[in-house]
């Protein structure tokens, strides 16, 4: 897809990982625009690393909504629920119980762990959440299909895709496009399981015996499981078809993951593409560091979210270009929570239901938050509360945020309001008598008392009425 030859009804453009180029945007379907985002597997609490590709997926999937209508929009980001971790949390923390029955507590458990997580962030639900579990049929078709076509083999149990059998008329190989990486690099920079059933080093897993007690499917290679891989390939043709718009994801999955999910999907449905744009966050360190248990720097989502509002944890991410590497520190989280509350200082109550032109223009040069950021600056400045309002809730901050915030911030008043509204009647008594200097009196000792008072004129009938706020 070039700049030159393709358009939609708006002018967003995303960076395709693909084609190392910024892109314009034409879904296949404009009035089906399919997104697929790989989503947790569901072990152990997400961390804050975690936290950043569903932000930033959530935003692009308010902007879609936005731009085609929240009913031409279908979001999947699936959960995965078998997996060697999986396993290994279930039998640590229930020894004793049946596997099968240990897996289902830690997997239901932390799949309502990570929905109460990303809640607190502010994003929007997908539109689809499929677990793995639910597609083994699914799994199994595209892996029976790849082997009937030559791109995988059967071998002691496993059936395995065939790296070298995806080539090209000129005989080179297919695979590694996405990651622009040769054969001999993704060699020696994966760990690759070494097996004697393999015919080459980079063969990948598509379907694996299990071990004793572990989950466990009938299939013709055998009972077992899938791997990791044809899950999302399985799930994403299930509800999005064999081709569709935007596969995202960290860019951890880069490779091996989605290098994989391509060559298995293409292969299996002879297609030229599986998603025509790839989307990939950028990695996250904190306090410049990598985040990692060992050095004790390994942060969660409930960790950040006992200490910070998911507001702020929100805009902290946003802050930077989602394509660019992030550094996760306290200062940073203290600046958004101040820039933040500036925002609800100033936004209107009597706000446009609609985001700033201009904070949409930042976000369809390839979700450019940073620049969408310093529209909202610009809208505090001016006199754009109303849209500064509607701008902050399409981003994704809660408009319960905002209340809580003016709550938790208003003002302690000197005096009752009873008290206020008997010294305006009294007020309103002096200037009818015209004792303007008692009038005058009595504003000087409210705004002694923290009141402001503004007076206002009927241009009609020439009645004052007065209204206070208290200064903050």
């Amino acid at each position: 897809m070039s700049a030159e030859t393709q358009s939609g009804p708006s002018g967003l453009k995303l960076f395709n990982t693909l084609s190392r180029s910024k892109e314009l945007f034409a879904p296949l379907d404009p009035s089906n625009v399919r997104v697929y985002v790989c989503g947790p597997t569901v072990y152990d609490l997400a961390h804050i690393g975690n936290a950043r590709p569903v932000i930033v997926f959530d935003l692009l999937f308010r902007l879609l909504r936005h731009l085609y209508g929240e009913d031409h929009v279908t979001y999947v980001r699936n959960i995965t629920d078998v997996d060697d971790k999986i396993n290994a949390r279930a039998a640590r923390d229930f020894p004793g119980m049946p596997l099968n029955q240990a897996i289902r507590r830690v997997t239901a458990g932390t799949e309502r762990q990570f929905r109460e997580d990303v809640a607190a962030l502010g994003t929007l639900p997908p539109t689809l959440e499929p677990r793995a579990t639910d597609h083994i049929e699914e799994m199994l078709r595209m892996t029976e299909r790849l082997v009937e076509r030559g791109y995988a083999y059967v071998a002691e149990g496993h059936a395995l895709f065939d790296v070298h059998a995806w080539t090209n008329p000129d005989g080179s190989l297919e695979y590694g496009k996405l990651s622009n990486r040769t054969l001999d690099d993704m060699i020696a920079g994966a760990r690759v399981e070494v097996a004697p059933y393999k015919r080459n080093a980079m063969d990948f897993v598509l379907w694996k015996p299990s071990k004793e007690d572990e989950p466990s499917w009938p299939s013709t290679f055998g009972n077992g499981r899938p791997g990791w891989h044809i899950e999302c390939s399985a799930m994403a043709e299930k509800h999005l078809g064999t081709t569709f718009d935007i596969h995202g994801g960290g860019i951890d999955l880069v490779f091996p993951h989605h290098e994989n999910e391509i060559a298995q999907s293409r292969c299996a449905h002879g297609t030229s593409i599986m998603a025509q744009v790839w989307m990939h966050n950028g990695f996250l360190q904190v306090e410049g560091e990598k985040m990692s248990k060992s050095t004790g720097n390994f942060i969660t989502m409930r960790d950040v979210l006992k200490d910070w509002p998911g507001d702020v944890v929100r805009l902290n991410m946003l802050r930077t270009h989602y394509r660019q590497p992030i550094d996760w520190t306290v200062a940073s989280l203290e600046e958004s929570e101040k820039m933040l509350g500036h925002w609800f200082d100033a936004a209107s109550d009597d706000a446009e239901p609609r985001p700033a032109a201009a904070v949409i223009e930042a976000l369809e040069d390839d979700l450019n938050t940073p620049k969408a950021i310093a529209e909202l600056h610009g809208l505090r400045s001016r006199a754009g509360h109303k849209s500064l309002a509607g701008s902050l809730a399409f981003l994704g901050f809660r408009r319960e945020a905002l209340a809580d915030w003016r709550a938790a911030h208003a003002p302690t008043l000197a005096v009752s309001v009873a008290e206020i509204e008997e010294r305006l009647a009294a007020r309103i008594a002096a200037r009818t008598a015209k004792d303007f200097a008692a009038a005058d009196r009595i504003r000087g000792e409210l705004e002694a008392l923290g009141i402001r008072l503004t007076d206002r004129r009927d241009p009609v009938t020439g009645d004052v009425t007065t209204t206070w706020e208290a200064a903050r």
